[in-house]
């Protein structure tokens, strides 16, 4: 078989995305592996113990970001990386990051059956805490790989429960000794499934992802006064989560104002939350999407002027922290090349497509060339124990991912050789 006709095995790959569900997995099919729970422990040791079987040496850093590395033929050439995350949603799926992952190791079991040695050693990478689902903000510990925040403060972040990411992570026992960054990258191709539903209803099978849209994350605090649900007439009411319930609607308008940008209230905690007492504060999150950066600001503009004037219309405070802001971003031209190339070299439908989603490879392309591979999510559906992609897909995503690395590799070596 010719590099060319090299196909990862398909059957290896989906045995592989079944194998590693049963950690945290859910009776609906789904996973609920939270980042830095035992469930997270007891794949990452999955992870290693597979890469090492494979060949690859194993580093683990300060914040858990682990690397499997196989070696190239030319030592002084920096890594390929492949790579995406492990950790889930509460409620996640089998395929959400962690394709990306196991991709990437069939990536390199394929190349050790056909005897191929790269150029540049090629790197599968597990990023810590890509969902942030249970330390926010997410995508945090490859922003501190990329220099946009300090290991200290990610150590520092403390779940709902006040446990801090550092003792968590020390907890499990995957707290490394290597320095976070300073690894350089010849570059970085993550493979994800798309989680929404262009490319089903376009009957593609591989998205070429020309890149991210910006992306912000708020904290919001909605103070009112508690006082009797049952003698506090209508008027005299400072309730502070009907005020907050007109702000979820003012938010979710103002974005249909500004399409394709999206926004959304994912958590809402009241208290005292007590049946017959008047919510006397609330808490809740504002995640807000654009592609354009321009909008995204003018859309914080909009949704900061209309909650503050909700709140003086209804007697209430109202505080908005924003805790996460990234741009827009664009991805390498050589990088989209290689995938395009793969893609239409195996005869695969495919489109260009901007992610809606944000992803490790938005904090990574600060510091190396770096692109996505999509496929298709039946439905559009993630974030959802029902999210699937089927085993030809998987395996599609998986032989472009393969080809784009060797294509890049052999530019690598062209150019050490030139």
């Amino acid at each position: 078989m010719t590099v060319a006709n090299l196909r990862v095995d398909a059957d290896r790959l989906w045995d592989t995305l079944m194998e590693t569900a049963r950690f945290g997995g859910t009776k609906a099919g789904g996973i609920n592996r939270l980042t830095l729970t035992d469930e997270d422990a007891a794949v990452r040791a999955w992870f290693r113990a597979a890469a090492e079987a494979a060949g690859c040496s194993v580093t683990v850093d300060v914040l858990g970001n682990m690397f499997a590395r196989r070696p190239g033929r030319d030592a002084s050439l920096p890594p390929i990386a492949i790579g995406s995350h492990l950790d889930t949603q509460p409620t996640g799926g089998k395929f959400d990051g962690v394709l990306g992952v196991l991709a990437g190791l069939e990536v390199l079991r394929t190349l050790n059956d056909r005897g191929i040695e790269t150029n540049a050693p090629i790197e599968v990478v597990n990023w810590t805490n890509e969902e942030g689902s249970r330390f926010a903000p997410g995508m945090i510990a490859s922003a501190a790989f990329a220099g946009a925040v300090t290991t200290d403060y990610v150590l520092g972040l403390r779940d709902r429960q006040g446990k801090t990411f550092g003792d968590e992570l020390a907890r499990i026992g995957w707290r490394g000794d290597a320095p976070v960054g300073g690894r350089p990258l010849s570059a970085h191709f993550e493979l994800h499934i798309e989680q929404g539903p262009i490319l089903e209803d376009e009957g593609k099978t591989i998205g070429i992802v020309t890149g991210i849209q910006a992306l912000r994350w708020f904290d919001v605090t909605v103070t009112g006064r508690e006082s009797h649900a049952g003698s506090t007439p209508m008027p005299l009411r400072r309730d502070a989560l009907a005020a907050t319930a007109e702000m979820v609607l003012a938010i979710e308008q103002l974005a249909t104002r500004e399409p394709p940008g999206v926004a959304t209230v994912g958590v809402i905690e009241s208290r005292p939350n007590s049946r017959n007492v008047i919510p006397g504060s609330v808490d809740f999150t504002i995640d807000l999407r654009h592609p354009d950066d321009a909008a995204v600001e003018r859309l914080e503009e909009q949704i900061r002027g209309t909650l503050d004037d909700i709140a003086a219309r209804r007697g209430v405070a109202v505080a908005v922290e924003r805790i996460m802001a990234n741009a827009a971003v664009r991805f390498d031209p050589a990088c989209i090349d290689a995938v395009r190339q793969a893609a239409a070299a195996r005869g695969y439908a495919a489109r260009e497509i901007t992610s809606g989603a944000s992803h490790d490879s938005a904090s990574i392309a600060a510091v190396a060339p770096t692109t996505m591979i999509f496929v298709p999510s039946e439905g559009g559906l993630s974030h959802n124990e029902a999210e699937h992609t089927s085993k030809p897909d998987c395996a599609a995503g998986a032989d472009v991912l393969l080809h784009a690395v060797l294509a890049y590799d052999e530019r690598l070596g062209e150019r050490a050789a030139a």
